[in-house]
């Protein structure tokens, strides 16, 4: 087994494929504690960090300061020390591009501007047009940033003012504060303990900006040079579109790229790091061009396990770093996730159901860099409910995080260095990834990947495929004015049972029964084709899958870390079908006639790869945690566990029960059991622990714990930290 190259990639996954969490540099710093806490973060898994400076620093430590800086770089040396990586922030809290509020300290011209509509101009105005709406104006947009100390925040007295990030003297200066300021204390480590500098959602208005629009001092004199008419700007207000407005977005998408964008990836690359970190909207696919690692914010439960994964702006988020860092051959594409994702508004409810679904929703889309919000340096005091929860060592899940970041780990290994097998392009603009045509898509597993405007005019046609560097597309979807030569696909039609409508493009897999909460990437990884699959509903997948191969398939739970044989839906030597499968001999293609079968749990995620017979036969059958309750060689046994101790303080209810096993019993493919209860459970056999579960169902394999005879079982749950720290209680126990 170990000479397949994919399982040998993903079994001991190398450590740059880390996830690199933010880590809230947020409460009086000391070096033994830095240190101490960089240590932790590696014994638990976690080789990299984002230096985060956070509101709760003491005024002592001012940002950009003598002393801010000397704790930076003891992080930094600590890091070193212990083979991790880091990245460095470049703001004062966020959003990025005005130092803490520095570069407008001094230079009030630098603030953030916007246009607005008013009924008359104010004296400090710049009057652009006298419209039928109003007045428009150029003026200062008032906006701000979060600061680092307490009394800087939103509404707060000291909050800082942000910069005018289309102004290229507000940018070089805040390039001067924060990037040349860091080079200077910094600069042995640059290039190698230093891999990246992270710059994170820049707004142009800054925060708590309303009813204006982006602009610049000049500005209006660039507009009216390329034809615009400043009045029809006024339509802006009225959610209206024209041909000016289209001009106005247009520009300023410029202005920004070059004077912001471009700087700082330039600056990046001359010191040899990357410029990473996400812009400021979810579907601001344009400037991610300029991003050495391409990312995205996955945030405040705007895509969530109970809303529609594949409905919405939020849900080609994903999509748009790991497509922009495909088309520019990008190595990696980040995801800076669960972030205020709290649910029912009630502070630290993230449960590791939530996480889990959060981190196959990204990686089958192709994300290969996650990076947790957040590992709270501090949650002392008003520290613990600021954008919470900690995902990290003030969790519930940090004894047993090593799971979770081999995990991430492993998807990221896998969705890193692969060649697409996509075969649709859909035609997209900036702010317009039209999540209505890419849905139906992800709903029939037909892989896709987006394709930007601004790209186009680089692609050719070629025998009725499209081309876009090494990327060759079948069909697209989208502006039917472009790419006439090439298919464009109508919304695909669903499949039914035993029915498949052929479409204009191969999907990556036909399933029977069709499954709509199925989500698949179909690439090629370490020279081996493979079919990643996540099941994004609330029930267990089970189904016969055709796959566009002849090979045989092997599988790999990532999770886990089990590889196995692949098993048939029918006798491979003789291609006899079972009398209980589906047939796919409706299909009508030789390589689609081979069916395997698919279980996929809730939370479930699974790897199949091709794989030659030799290759095959070295694989073990189907592990007992593997099989579906209808499969038949797996015991499932219902002890009944009473309440022996509640431990509120340690927000944990600690279950005993005795299970009686026969010899016959023992000699059984499996033995399960299944136990319902909210969130983290721990099961003990006979002293002996037999695994963790962080999610429903509770499932855990018994047999390699069990004897004869009596055997003691016990069940720790733990229940979820807003009992600490929410505003509610959550319950938690055996349900």
């Amino acid at each position: 087994m170990n000479d397949i190259k994919i399982i040998q990639i993903l079994s001991e996954p190398e450590r740059e494929f880390t996830a690199v969490p933010f880590w809230f540099l947020n409460d009086e710093l000391s070096e033994e504690m830095i240190q101490c806490q960089l240590r932790d973060f590696a014994a638990h898994g976690i080789y990299g960090v984002v230096l985060h400076p956070r509101i709760g620093l003491p005024k002592r430590i001012a940002y950009l300061s003598d002393t801010f800086f000397h704790y930076i770089k003891v992080a930094v040396q600590a890091a070193a020390k212990l083979n991790m990586q880091v990245v460095l922030y470049d703001e004062g809290m966020y959003p990025s591009g005005s130092a803490g509020g520095k570069v407008v300290e001094g230079h009030p011209e630098l603030a953030s501007y916007g246009i607005a509509l008013v009924p008359a101009p104010q004296p400090e105005d710049e009057v652009l047009a006298e419209t039928a709406d109003g007045v428009l104006v150029a003026r200062h947009s008032g906006g701000t940033l979060r600061g680092i100390h307490f009394g800087e925040d939103d509404g707060e007295p000291d909050v800082p003012l942000s910069a005018d990030i289309l102004n290229p003297t507000a940018v070089s200066r805040f390039i001067e504060l924060t990037h040349e300021q860091y080079y200077a204390h910094l600069n042995p480590y640059f290039g190698n303990t230093i891999f990246a500098m992270f710059t994170d959602e820049p707004s142009i208005l800054g925060r708590n900006v309303r009813d204006m629009f982006p602009w610049t001092a000049g500005f209006a004199a660039d507009f009216t040079a390329a034809g615009g008419n400043l009045a029809n700007l006024a339509a802006l207000f009225r959610g209206e579109q024209n041909e000016d407005t289209r001009l106005y977005e247009q520009l300023i998408l410029q202005r920004e790229s070059n004077v912001y964008y471009k700087r700082l990836s330039e600056w990046c690359e001359e010191h040899g790091i990357a410029l990473m970190g996400h812009p400021h909207q979810s579907d601001d696919i344009e400037v991610e061009r300029w991003f050495h690692i391409p990312g995205q914010d996955l945030i405040q439960r705007r895509v969530a396990p109970e809303g529609d994964s594949v409905d919405g702006m939020e849900s080609t988020m994903a999509h748009c770093g790991a497509d922009a860092a495909l088309l520019m051959g990008r190595r990696r594409n980040a995801n800076e996730c669960f972030g205020d994702c709290s649910k029912d508004k009630n502070p630290w409810f993230v449960t590791g159901s939530d996480i889990k679904w959060w981190l196959d929703w990204m990686a089958v889309r192709g994300v290969n860099l996650f990076v947790p919000h957040a590992f709270y340096y501090s949650v002392r005091g008003a520290r613990s409910g600021e954008r919470p929860p900690d995902v990290g060592p003030n969790s519930i899940w940090w004894p047993h995080y090593r799971l979770w970041a081999r995990y991430m780990q492993r998807l990221s290994a896998l969705m890193t260095d692969i060649v697409s097998l996509d075969k649709v392009a859909v035609l997209c603009s900036n702010r317009n990834l039209v999540p209505e045509l890419a849905a139906p898509l992800q709903r029939n597993q037909i892989g896709f990947r987006y394709l930007p405007e601004s790209v186009w005019k680089d692609c050719r046609v070629e025998n009725g495929r499209l081309v876009c560097g090494e990327q060759v597309y079948e069909a697209v979807v989208g502006d039917k004015a472009q790419f006439e030569q090439v298919p464009h696909l109508a919304p695909p039609v669903c499949r039914a049972d035993k029915e498949w409508k052929q479409s204009t493009v191969e999907p990556n897999c036909i399933c029977l029964p069709w499954q709509d909460k199925l989500r698949s990437a179909h690439f090629r990884r370490a020279d081996t084709e493979c079919w990643f699959f996540v099941n994004e509903g609330e029930e267990a997948i089970e189904a016969d899958v055709a796959l566009p191969t002849e090979s045989l398939i092997g599988c790999y739970d990532l999770w886990t870390g089990e590889a196995w044989q692949g098993e048939p839906c029918f006798n491979q030597n003789t291609s006899d079908r079972c009398e209980d499968n589906l047939d796919f001999e409706c299909l009508g293609s030789r390589e689609w006639n081979r069916g395997w079968k698919l279980y996929l749990p809730r939370r479930g995620s699974l790897l199949m790869f091709a794989c030659e017979r030799q290759e095959y036969e070295k694989l073990p059958e189907k592990p007992s945690m593997n099989l579906s309750k209808k499969q038949s060689g797996v015991l499932v046994k219902t002890p009944e566990f009473c309440l022996e101790e509640d431990r509120p303080e340690n927000i944990q209810k600690i279950y005993r029960a005795e299970l009686d096993c026969t010899k016959e019993e023992l000699e059984q493919p499996g033995i399960q059991i299944e136990v319902s209860a909210e969130e983290m459970t721990e099961l003990f056999v006979n002293g002996v622990s037999a695994g963790v579960c962080f999610w429903a169902p509770h499932c855990f394999s018994l047999r390699p714990f069990l004897k004869e005879g009596p055997n003691e079982l016990r069940l720790v749950v733990t229940g979820n930290m807003a009992n600490r720290y929410g505003r509610k209680p959550v319950p938690y126990g055996l349900l």
